[in-house]
């Protein structure tokens, strides 16, 4: 009875270890056979707290990503971990702030920049 018991905890222990075990890169293959590229990118994005997305008006993907210091006040560039908006003088809240928008440069000036 207790060889039962001990091959039974054997088999319980390994199969939690396994569970805890994180995936290896994943990629999705397509009809072809070629590596999705497309959805590796939106795993990686994902996997790193990132969220994957269509940029407004178009048909491309992007990966977003929160700002740490989102709608804190700035007064140049260096104040933001993305972008320092001149308007409202605040941290964007996001990474990349897609259009054209007024920034505050590491001098404090101003600028317009466009990211597309």
């Amino acid at each position: 009875m207790s060889a039962l018991f001990r091959a039974i905890a054997i088999c319980v222990v390994t199969l939690a270890l396994a569970a805890c075990q994180e995936d290896g890169p994943l990629a999705e293959v397509g009809p072809d056979g070629e590596l999705d590229l497309l959805a590796s990118e939106r795993i990686a994005c994902e996997r790193t707290g990132g969220r994957w997305g269509l940029r407004a008006g178009d048909d491309l993907f992007v990966c977003f990503r929160d700002t740490r210091d989102a709608n804190q006040l700035c007064s140049e560039a260096s104040d933001c971990e993305g972008l320092c908006l001149a308007r409202s003088r605040t941290c964007a809240p996001v990474i990349p702030f897609l259009g054209c928008h007024e920034i505050l440069t590491s001098g404090g000036g101003r600028a317009t920049q466009c990211v597309n």
